[in-house]
């Protein structure tokens, strides 16, 4: 007997991000073509090349957690709960013993606890061995995040981590929608977090000559001729998403309807695409086809537009590629011109703007846009925010490794 794939769709959106600690503020900044980039705070940028990150601002873990279990978690944790705790909150979704074995958890990160990691590499060179934290490791791998967010919300069903650099959030995502489409869940939260300025994460991403040098708002200008990197961001972002019967049965609101994913490999090189990126191309096809969708059907791109000369570059070739002509007249921005690059849990930001994007007929801008570059020809929706209904909305997330994920969401049609 062939069952067939269920539909899933979106119910709710957390966000804590440079912009806002609400999927609300966040989104409002957005539509504004606020910057969430300035100098780091985190700690001292002496000889160091990379002076601007986005940062999250005023966050208290108290709010969302005891102070004892706030003291035993990584930043990174402690954002995918806020999120998660926000997300469930807007679809209006209650775990209970009725439906915790039918819930589940998959929220990414890229770097896990690196912020824990450095402190107690710092401790144990000064103090010794004895003197590393016992909470070292559940603070510092990556599936504490979705651990902890089973345990505080009490969700018992499918509950890892996907990891894969840049592309996590929207992998998880992607993951999530494939086990609901199986009836393996009926709800999931799924998204990614990041917390990783810090000393060693910005050293080594200028070591490998990724970041900008820029010194103040402007330094992430995705398409721009004058783009030099990207900067560093952190936060978290999860969806709720469930099967449409679960939806329809317990009254949700629907935000949109998740069509498509699709993953491919590059299986080029560690850090850089392939001219043309033909991973990129594939994993866009494969999601359009997957929806049952056509090019012609997309109204907007979310670009994974990270603002550094090879990506921006290669990324605008393969959406020509799939679109043709029609490349030419569909809105396609970097929301990381505003978050900056929220590594693991950019995917799923960006995801949530593809859903707000549905939900409120506004496009995001690419801001810092001031000097067009003859290889990035397209509608980068330049500096200020565009009234446009979209239908259909694709978001694209690359990572280190070859990574490629494409997203599709459309507005919810019964």
């Amino acid at each position: 007997m062939v069952v067939e794939p269920q539909r899933v769709v979106v119910t709710g959106i957390g966000i804590v991000s440079p912009l806002g600690l609400t999927a609300a503020e966040t989104w409002e900044a957005i539509v504004a073509g606020r910057s969430g980039i300035g100098p780091i705070t985190a700690f001292d940028t002496s000889g160091m090349e990379a002076k601007v990150a986005a940062e999250v601002k005023g966050f208290d873990p108290t709010l969302y957690m005891d102070k004892k279990e706030a003291r035993r978690t990584d930043r990174f944790i402690q954002f995918a709960v806020a999120a998660a705790k926000e997300a469930l909150a807007h679809a209006g979704l209650a775990i209970d013993d009725e439906n915790a074995d039918d819930i589940g958890v998959i929220i990414g990160s890229g770097n896990g606890g690196i912020a824990t990691l450095s402190e107690q590499y710092d401790v144990m060179r000064a103090k010794g061995p004895g003197r590393v934290s016992p909470f070292l490791i559940p603070m510092m791998i990556v599936d504490m995040a979705p651990g902890m967010v089973s345990i505080v919300t009490g969700a018992r069903g499918p509950n890892y981590s996907p990891v894969s650099a840049c592309a996590t959030g929207a992998d998880a995502i992607g993951t999530a929608f494939n086990l609901l489409r199986l009836g393996e869940a009926k709800a999931m939260l799924a998204g990614g977090t990041e917390a990783a300025i810090v000393p060693i994460g910005v050293a080594g991403f200028v070591a490998c000559r990724a970041l900008s040098t820029g010194t103040d708002a402007t330094a992430s200008r995705p398409f721009d001729k004058n783009r030099d990197g990207f900067v560093m961001g952190e936060g978290a972002a999860v969806l709720v998403l469930e099967t449409l019967d679960y939806a329809r049965a317990r009254g949700a609101r629907i935000l949109a309807e998740l069509r498509g994913y699709a993953a491919t490999s590059d299986a080029y090189h560690i850090t850089q695409p392939r001219e043309g990126h033909e991973g990129g191309v594939r994993a866009m096809r494969l999601a359009l086809k997957r929806a049952g969708l056509e090019p012609e059907d997309v109204d907007y791109i979310n670009a994974h537009g990270t603002s550094t000369p090879l990506n921006d570059r290669v990324e605008t070739q393969a959406i020509k590629t799939v679109f043709g002509e029609r490349a030419y007249g569909i809105p396609v921005s970097s929301t990381k011109s505003m978050t900056g690059h929220m590594l693991g849990a950019a995917g799923a930001i960006e995801a949530a703007f593809c859903v707000q994007a549905i939900q409120s007929g506004i496009i995001p801008p690419t801001i810092n846009y001031e000097t067009p570059d003859p290889d990035c020809d397209l509608d980068y929706v330049p500096n200020v925010a565009r009234r446009q209904r979209v239908d259909v909305a694709l978001s694209n997330s690359f990572g280190f490794g070859g990574h490629n994920a494409t997203l599709v969401f459309s507005r919810f049609q019964d």
